[in-house]
């Protein structure tokens, strides 16, 4: 049987068969919100994002395509993470052994609300990780890159330009530029003007350059929720009677002055334990965090 199919492969290649695999098509997608792992997930631009996390690496069961439309591969340096634009350029660092890469974030996952992103084989071997189980992460989107990532796949929203008004627009005759040949009714320069081709959307693979850093390697809590008064911080506490929750100042720029803190847990089956003790307690958008 196997050498029947064999010669039927090859019988097939000879004669120009096509394939069912659906060819890639790279393009900026956002969308709208979805429910996965039994929680909502609402999709934004953020430039900004800078999260810890714990990450996972991909299955061998991924379809042909990421989210975006391009070729997946375990071979490149790529992460899927639930709610930012597609794609977008990061640096991921892994907080347990220090060392960081830049990533292209071009897929939705994670299948589990526990993990902030998964990674690709190739990614988790430059940066060390296992790859089974989880490990502790920092994702930091750079604005420029991912700029210049989403420009070069088309689709994004792009600003609003006024055009000028068609009666304020005058034209007057110029003599031919020099190399130019006079034709009647027209310029057309002497040098060939050839059809402009089709732009290669494929992206560009990534260094693979690996910076080391110090191992930062942290506790892991749940985040529960940022608020602007402790009443309302005092009523999600509540929700979560059994887990150890407290509520502590805010430190970031967000305007939040209170936020909910559970943990920490010494293991991340009990920090996968707790954060689905809080999804089902009324707190949908609980989060691992490393800190």
């Amino acid at each position: 049987m196997r050498g029947r199919w064999g010669v039927t492969a090859v019988l097939c290649l000879l004669a120009g068969c096509t394939t069912n695999e659906p060819a890639p098509h790279p393009h900026y997608v956002l969308g709208d919100a979805y429910e996965a792992g039994g929680v909502w997930w609402y999709p934004r631009d953020s430039y900004d994002f800078n999260e810890t996390g714990l990450a996972a690496v991909y299955s061998d069961d991924h379809p042909d395509l990421t989210t975006d439309g391009e070729a997946f591969s375990q071979s490149a340096l790529a992460v899927g993470q639930p709610t930012l634009q597609l794609p977008s350029i990061a640096r991921l660092t892994n907080l347990e052994t220090g060392r960081s890469v830049l990533v292209r974030i071009n897929d939705r996952g994670t299948p589990t609300p526990g993990r902030l992103l998964q990674v690709t084989r190739r990614t988790a071997d430059l940066l060390g990780m296992e790859r089974d189980g989880a490990t502790q992460v920092r994702l930091t989107v750079l604005p420029v890159p991912t700029e210049d990532a989403e420009e070069g796949v088309g689709g994004a929203p792009m600003p609003q330009v006024a055009a000028a008004p068609r009666r304020d627009v005058s034209s007057t005759a110029l003599a031919p530029p020099p190399g130019a040949r006079q034709e009647t009714g027209r310029v057309v320069v002497a040098s060939s003007l050839a059809t402009t081709p089709t732009p290669d959307l494929s992206p560009q693979p990534l260094p693979e350059t690996v910076t080391q850093g110090a191992p930062q390697p942290g506790r892991l809590w749940l985040r529960l929720g940022g608020f602007q008064s402790y009443e309302y911080a005092a009523i999600q506490r509540a929700k979560l009677v059994g887990l150890p929750v407290r509520i502590e100042p805010a430190s970031d720029s967000s305007g939040e002055r209170f936020r909910v803190m559970a943990g920490p847990f010494d293991s991340v089956a009990q920090a996968d334990a707790a954060l689905y003790q809080a999804i089902r307690g009324g707190v949908p958008d609980a989060r691992i965090v490393v800190e």
